[in-house]
C-alpha cells in the first residue's frame, strides 16, 4: 500500500520537510504532489488521486482554510483525509478547521508526531523508517 500525498504551502522548503519528514515517520509515500497554494492545490485534486492532503493555512491566491471549504463541498472529494501542518496560534480557527474534518499539526513538528496524526487519521498502523529513528529533531 502506498498513498498519494499533496502538500500545499506556499514555502517550497517546508513543502520539501513535509514529505521528507513523512518518509523517515514510515508513512509509505506513493507519489508526492505540490502545490504552492490553495488554487493550485485544487487543479491538482482535479486531475490526480490524491490519499492524503497536508495544508497550510496563510498562503497568496487561495488559503488554506477556504482550499478545505471547496474540498467538502465537492462531493467528490468531501471525505479526502485532511492535515493541516501551520504556525497558527488561534484557538478559534483551529477548533474551525476541526470542525471541517481536518487534523492540526503545529510547526515545528517531529516524524513522531505526523506519525501519529497520521495513523490515527486513516486508522493504519506505520513501522518506524531506520532513517531519523532516535533522531529528536524536529522540522
Amino acid at each position: 500500500m502506498s498513498l498519494n500525498i499533496l502538500v500545499v504551502d506556499d514555502s517550497l522548503v517546508v513543502r520539501s520537510m513535509i514529505i521528507k519528514t513523512l518518509r523517515i515517520a514510515g508513512v509509505p509515500v506513493g507519489q508526492a504532489h505540490q502545490a504552492a497554494n490553495g488554487q493550485e492545490g485544487l487543479e491538482i485534486i482535479k486531475k490526480e488521486w490524491i490519499d492524503l492532503l497536508f495544508v497550510d493555512i496563510n498562503m497568496p491566491v487561495m488559503n488554506g482554510e477556504e482550499m478545505i471549504e471547496r474540498i467538502r463541498e465537492n462531493d467528490e472529494w468531501a471525505d479526502l483525509p485532511i492535515i493541516v501542518v501551520s504556525t497558527e496560534g488561534s484557538q478559534t480557527r483551529i477548533e474551525r478547521l476541526v470542525q471541517k474534518g481536518a487534523r492540526f499539526i503545529h510547526k515545528p513538528f517531529s516524524p513522531e508526531c505526523v506519525r501519529e496524526v497520521v495513523q490515527d487519521l486513516l486508522g493504519i498502523t506505520l513501522e518506524q523508517s531506520a532513517q531519523g529513528v532516535g533522531d529528536d529533531s524536529s522540522f
